[in-house]
């Protein structure tokens, strides 16, 4: 397809329609399972497990977003707000566990905290205590799930909260306190409110993490949708009663999804002031320097040294005693994989972005409103979504090879038995991630340059190539980067559409940690430790960029 087809980017159009397929096809499938018999294994599980489901699933991404959210925001507020000694490393500290996956924590906490761990083994050596003599909170339970998820993903809430505090004038928040508000007061109804729209986004991005994960809650012993969704389609082997469960589940996250945006849509925020007047933060005394120091280094810990400290241990210890080679081709697998993600994710993205750019209306909005929308789907519901037509295509090549070659050789399993199922289920996931780098990225780009460009004569394509990619570069790299290291690290949708003869670091990880190896996995999950240290420097850059912008606008 020729995508230059004028001034007026139909071909582009078409190219954003066809690429936001990837994440329309899945949920079509899902939803129309509804209408499918399941031979009333539908019914069981809505009369048995469903209840269980729903009510873990809803305790646990409320008790995940409320933490997440309570950390996030009082970091940030207290990092941004505040001068005290180790501010500004505590400040890029804060976005360490986003390198950690929170199965990796899991596996981690649950090693440290169990009946047989080291912490319950020195509480009872320490003071003669025998089992039944006291009582420790069970890392396998639903608070235990509650306790990991939030401290491994609350950082999403502190980047978006510091980048919305950092937008604010100094001057209204001294307003508020000229006008008889105190400190707590002034932030509650003044600083809160005028970041609750990034804060919000920040909860949701943790929402929908905690319904997708899987590797976490399977290792911590809790039920949830993820985990009913792949036992149901591989343990009793009903792919219909499974894609039941996604369909009840996404309709569920679509829900809250529109009620939020609905709600956002009837409010109005501004920028308040001068970005240039936001200078440092007023500088605590003793007491307040101390609190605030604890108030921040104690998710640092939770979050990131403690597990990533004991995964170390585990590793140096004894390892993985099949390394080696072995190991070394599973990662060399892994990071081929994630970059060829990336690329086609960056390109997809660049392509909804840029007919979005050409031509606004609902043709490119609706493609861009579309891929946004494959963030909120877990990865068990994409496999299931996708697994049905890649197989049914997989079905008619053959089909069509035996009509046109003979039955002597077919070609076998083309996308359901290789890595393009999985390469298509990253897009449908992390598309989403891409554009919205990209969308941020175009935004920065003034219009009269398309118009200047366009005057000179330059097409849709030339004056992409020639004008926006040099500009776009760095939100480019960004956001390959951030796409390699979530697929580096993704798991249920990889353990569901990976071929039988392939292993990627997360898998190895999830299988070892399984059997109770964990002492093996360990040294698999350093290296998604360590891969996924890329984009956490990346967001320390622009937040210490934008920081620096907003004390000094003339440099």
């Amino acid at each position: 397809m020729n995508l230059r087809t004028g001034a007026n980017g139909r071909g582009w159009v078409i190219g954003s329609c066809l690429a936001s397929l990837v994440v329309a096809v899945p949920v079509l499938v899902v939803f129309s399972s509804v209408f499918r018999s399941s031979d009333g294994e539908w019914n069981h599980l809505a009369e048995t497990l469903l209840p269980t489901y729903v009510f873990n699933t809803g305790v646990l991404a409320a008790g995940v977003c409320l933490v997440a959210g309570i950390v996030g925001v009082s970091t940030a507020w207290i990092l941004t707000n505040c001068s005290f000694p180790g501010a500004r490393i505590l400040g890029w500290a804060q976005l360490l566990p986003l390198s950690v996956p929170a199965y990796l924590s899991a596996y981690a906490m649950a090693d440290l905290l169990q009946f047989s761990g080291p912490v319950q083994e020195w509480l009872r050596g320490s003071f003669g205590l025998q089992a039944g003599d006291y009582w420790f909170p069970p890392i396998r339970s639903l608070g235990g799930a509650v306790y990991v998820l939030s401290f491994a993903l609350y950082p999403y809430v502190y980047f978006a909260a510091r980048m919305a505090f950092q937008e604010q004038s100094r001057s209204l928040l001294e307003a508020g306190r000229l006008l008889g508000r105190g400190p707590f007061t002034t932030f509650w109804f003044v600083a809160l409110p005028l970041a609750r729209p990034a804060i919000v986004g920040g909860v949701m991005l943790v929402m929908m993490e905690t319904v997708a994960d899987f590797g976490a809650v399977d290792h911590l012993a809790v039920d949830t949708f993820a985990t009913g969704i792949y036992r149901t389609r591989f343990a009793l082997e009903s792919p219909v009663a499974a894609s039941q469960l996604s369909a009840t589940l996404l309709s569920a996250l679509f829900l809250l999804v529109g009620v939020e945006w609905c709600l956002r849509r009837r409010r109005r925020y501004h920028r308040t002031g001068n970005r240039g007047n936001r200078g440092p933060g007023g500088r605590l005394g003793p007491v307040g320097s101390i609190l605030a120091f604890v108030a921040c280094v104690v998710p640092v810990l939770l979050g990131f040294v403690i597990p990533t400290g004991r995964l170390l241990q585990l590793a140096i210890a004894r390892g993985d005693a099949r390394g080696g080679g072995m190991l070394a081709g599973i990662a060399f697998d892994t990071v081929w994989l994630s970059l060829i993600a990336s690329v086609i994710a960056v390109l997809l993205a660049l392509i909804i972005g840029y007919a979005a750019r050409l031509r606004r209306g609902l043709r490119t909005a609706g493609p861009a409103t579309i891929a946004r929308a494959g963030y909120a789907i877990p990865g068990p519901v994409i496999a299931l979504g996708l697994l049905v037509p890649l197989g049914w295509i997989d079905h008619r090549i053959n089909d069509g090879w035996t009509l046109a070659f003979g039955d002597d050789w077919r070609p076998g399993l083309v996308l359901t038995g290789s890595v393009m199922a999985m390469l298509i289920g990253y897009q449908t996931r992390f598309l989403a991630v891409s554009l919205s780098f990209v969308q941020s990225g175009f935004q920065r780009i003034h219009r009269n340059i398309d118009d200047a460009a366009r005057t000179l004569g330059s097409g849709p394509g030339r004056s992409l190539v020639a004008v926006h990619l040099p500009l776009l570069r760095r939100s480019l790299l960004i956001a390959g980067l951030v796409v390699f290291v979530d697929v580096a690290k993704e798991l249920p949708m990889t353990l569901m559409l990976r071929p039988f003869n392939f292993d990627t670091l997360a898998i190895r990880v999830y299988e070892l940690a399984s059997d109770e190896r964990l002492e093996e996995a360990a040294t698999a999950a350093i290296l998604i430790v360590v891969i996924g240290l890329i984009p956490a420097w990346l967001l320390v850059g622009q937040l210490e960029s934008n920081d620096d912008t907003h004390r000094n606008p003339d440099g």
